[in-house]
């Protein structure tokens, strides 16, 4: 029997501020909410604006960690900074890099918690694939991740933080070198495609896409930000509405039958429910098409049949089906399509008119491919008997 996950937030988030005195994290406070604290901590009316403004910057655009680098801040004002703020992002545990350039990180939360974290480096863009959730409550059967019980939402800072430590990784900083060379940033795209489903953690999403899309924030723009849901029908237009970033869809299947099973959301708001939802969609357009992202799976969804389904179920939605082979892990019960049948299925759906690119796997080798990312020491903790019987009961 699935368990369906309420729309509100149910699970434990790490409080902004606690009763007994600790200083408050600086990263990921909204600029209202940083303006209020900041006025709180003593910082003069007069300098409040100017003061937050040197501080995002910081913070945002240069990547300092350290109060004591901010320089253009009075030492008066730096004081205080020190004495109510912190500046705390994820640690990172273990850092692993592919073959291809991959790289995955474990990242240490508040309360000994883990998630982990994507940056694949491609020719013409880098993109960071960011976790929403300690662990996911969606349980779908073909992705690692689900296998992995639903522990806590990300906080606002926990989710900025994974793009800032990525960038200090990566040494990403602007430089007066950098801009000479006209150096393009090595980050530049983000994907809300890793552990958890963000559309049960929005206000903390939305809160932290605010910071990634601010000019004089991270300043990435919206275009190059992608939300990737299963399908919480409810909240999906909010992405369109309340954030603006691009939309991708977790579809995976052409019948209810066997999304039903793929997908378990799917019995709570099943296709047409969803493909309703999205011809609604705020943001739809031919410029801003919908992907719908599917996974090729051997003898379950890959069918020529399935391939024209998909084209008269998303009829009239500008779209691009993003085509992507299974990308098995241990205990995984599907297997990849062939190659020849992911390309004869492409086809198809190319032959209709829609863009059909299938997804090259990327650092398979370190198990960070999609569909792959889990804690480490969930991922030691069961075995592969366990895991199967999880994902059939």
């Amino acid at each position: 029997m699935i368990k369906q996950t309420p729309l509100i937030n149910d699970f434990v988030t790490v409080p902004r501020r606690k009763s007994d005195g600790l200083k408050l994290n600086i990263i990921g406070q909204s600029r209202q909410s940083l303006l209020e604290q900041l006025s709180i901590a003593g910082i003069r009316d007069e300098h409040l604006k100017m003061r937050l403004d040197q501080i995002w910057g910081w913070l945002y655009q240069k990547g300092i960690t350290d109060f004591s680098q901010m320089k253009n801040i009075s030492k008066e004002a730096r004081a205080v900074l020190e004495n109510h703020f912190v500046i705390n992002i994820p640690q990172i545990v273990k850092k692993e890099i592919s073959r291809d350039g991959t790289r995955k990180y474990l990242l240490k939360l508040t309360g000994g918690h883990e998630v982990e974290t994507v940056f694949i480096p491609e020719v013409d863009r880098g993109t960071l694939c960011i976790s929403s959730q300690v662990g996911c409550t969606l349980t779908c059967s073909f992705c690692h991740t689900g296998t992995q019980k639903l522990v806590r939402n990300l906080t606002t800072s926990e989710i900025i933080g994974q793009i800032l430590l990525a960038r200090h990784d990566l040494q990403d900083w602007p430089t007066k070198e950098k801009s000479l060379a006209r150096q393009p940033r090595k980050l530049s795209n983000v994907v809300l495609m890793g552990m958890g489903e963000p559309l049960y953690n929005f206000e903390a999403v939305k809160d932290a896409m605010y910071i990634a899309m601010d000019p004089s924030g991270i300043s990435l723009s919206r275009r190059r930000i992608t939300l990737s849901t299963s399908g919480v029908v409810p909240e999906i237009s909010k992405v369109g509405s309340e954030i603006g970033c691009m939309l991708a869809i977790s579809f995976h299947a052409t019948t209810d039958e066997v999304r039903n099973n793929l997908v378990p959301i799917n019995k709570r708001w099943n296709i047409s429910a969803l493909l309703n939802e999205l011809r609604n969609y705020p943001r739809l357009s031919n410029s801003e098409r919908i992907t719908f992202e599917y996974v090729m799976l051997k003898g379950i969804n890959d069918s020529d049949e399935d391939a024209r389904r998909l084209i008269n179920l998303i009829k009239g939605i500008p779209a691009k089906i993003n085509l992507i082979p299974f990308n098995e892990w241990p205990g995984a019960p599907y297997k990849r399509s062939s190659n020849n049948r992911i390309n004869a299925f492409a086809t198809i759906i190319h032959n209709a008119g829609y863009s059909s690119p299938i997804r090259r796997p990327r650092g398979e080798d370190i198990m960070a491919a999609c569909g792959q990312l889990k804690s480490v020491t969930e991922r030691e903790r069961k075995s592969k008997k366990q895991i199967i019987q999880e994902i059939t009961s």
